[in-house]
């Protein structure tokens, strides 16, 4: 039997995904990204996960890129093909949980995207960062022409995939491609101790806090705003409402619903 490309593990209400292509420096191919699609539809499904951690497998990389040797011989519309939707990219980024990226290595090309297809970035002090395509006469595939001048500023933006130049974890947390820096061996601990934390909060709040969020990025701000407020307003009609409001009046913690 072939070797899974993406391990799935539990960890209390957290799933843990994990490319599982060390001596490729888990670069993204199409088995991985198969494997990973099927997983999320069983994690968005299952009641009992609350949030979703992805890594790569090994000490050396998160995702160092796509797997080149996929690319070779194949026409445009081969190419099309291969990028016809539902794309990881696109399917982690509108995700209805929670979704964490812990990067412990090489982060670049589609590892990048992916990553910035997360909710939140935590990486190792080790990790390295970088869009390298335009040094294959490539552009970026996978979202990162739009998900990173976002992230990032246009400036910025610019700089990494125009010159295809890496950069290390304290520069990325400088512009805001990664949310916190961690020593290399307190990365995992630290990481699971934010999703349980997470994974502990309502369902059904934090998939509306989601929704709202991702919002920003299309809405104009007086939209946003617009749509913030019915949002949080439809919140007054759950279980979840009453309960954490009649929890923090009683001093418990909340015995969330999801409804």
């Amino acid at each position: 039997m072939t070797e899974p490309a993406v391990l799935f593990q539990r960890e209390g209400r957290v799933a843990i995904l994990t490319v599982n292509r060390p001596d490729k420096l888990n670069a993204l191919n199409s088995q991985v990204g198969t494997e990973t699609l099927a997983h999320l539809e069983t994690i968005a499904a299952d009641d009992d996960l609350g949030a979703v951690v992805v890594t790569g497998a090994g000490e050396k990389s998160f995702v160092a890129g796509a797997d080149i040797g996929e690319f070779a011989g194949r026409a445009p519309f081969d190419q099309r093909e291969a990028m016809r939707f539902p794309r990881v990219f696109d399917v982690m980024a509108g995700f209805p949980k929670p979704v964490i990226a812990m990067i412990n290595g090489f982060c670049l090309g589609g590892g990048c995207e992916l990553a910035m297809s997360c909710d939140i970035r935590l990486a190792s002090e080790k990790a390295r960062f970088g869009q390298p395509e335009i040094n294959l006469g490539l552009i970026p595939g996978g979202g990162g022409t739009q998900r990173m001048p976002r992230l990032v500023g246009m400036g910025n933006a610019m700089k990494m995939i125009l010159s295809g130049e890496m950069i290390g974890a304290e520069e990325a947390l400088r512009i805001g491609l990664v949310d916190e820096v961690v020593a290399p061996d307190a990365l995992r601990e630290r990481t699971l101790a934010l999703a349980s934390s997470i994974a502990a909060k309502s369902p059904l709040t934090l998939r509306v806090a989601k929704e709202a969020m991702r919002a920003s990025e299309q809405l104009p701000i007086e939209d946003g705003i617009r749509y913030e407020r019915d949002l949080f307003c439809l919140c007054f009609s759950t279980e979840d409402k009453a309960e954490g409001v009649a929890a923090f009046l009683e001093k418990r913690k909340a015995a969330w619903k999801g409804r």
